[in-house]
């Protein structure tokens, strides 16, 4: 498992990461504002559900993906960079959080955890992974029949069409459009396993 310091730069792969240094910059204060987690989530996460925040950074997703599932429910974070999941552990701490999350250290071409999940979200990190197919393929898997993934990408890196092409790549792989949330600076989808 790699977990050397990643840069913002072409890993040989194909993906690029934003590295750790720039948490405090993407999760800060003002992040909530833009976007909310507990409005863009409410509608599909309830009590008492498995979640998983896949790139969570420093967990701006999944602190509020915590406040949804209550103390039934547990949200799985997973990150390249374990200097993120250290950050989103103190956070978590912070808050009163962290028994509800679960941080888990991927590797760069699998995300590697057994679990059975009612919903997940990849916010803003799809363009970085290296094999978006065989990143879909598994979160696929990791999903219940009917489960749902909120997959939203910024609209500075990743124009329309490319967007329309990793949707069609999640469609290949079995999901279905649900809905097109509206998110702030983004491109969203809302996907289910049929």
């Amino acid at each position: 498992m790699n977990t050397k310091q990643i840069t913002c730069s072409n890993d040989n792969k194909g993906g690029l990461v934003c590295p750790w240094q720039f948490a405090p910059f993407m999760d800060n204060l003002l992040r909530p504002l833009i976007h909310n987690p507990l409005k863009l989530f409410r509608p599909y996460v309830r009590a008492g559900m498995t979640v998983m925040d896949v790139g969570c950074g420093a967990g701006f997703a999944s602190l509020g993906l915590a406040d949804l599932v209550g103390e039934e429910g547990q949200v799985i974070s997973v990150d390249l960079q374990s200097k993120m999941l250290d950050m989103l552990k103190k956070r978590a701490a912070k808050a009163g959080l962290d028994s509800r999350i679960h941080t888990h250290l991927c590797a760069t071409n699998r995300i590697g955890i057994e679990a059975e999940l009612d919903f997940a979200v990849a916010f803003f990190m799809l363009h970085e992974v290296p094999d978006d197919r065989a990143f879909l393929e598994e979160l696929y898997t990791l999903l219940k029949t009917g489960g749902m993934f909120f997959l939203t990408e910024p609209k500075v890196h990743v124009g329309r069409r490319k967007f329309e092409l990793a949707i069609e790549k999640a469609q290949s792989v079995g999901f279905t459009v649900m809905k097109r949330p509206a998110v702030r600076f983004g491109r969203a989808v809302l996907l289910v396993k049929s």
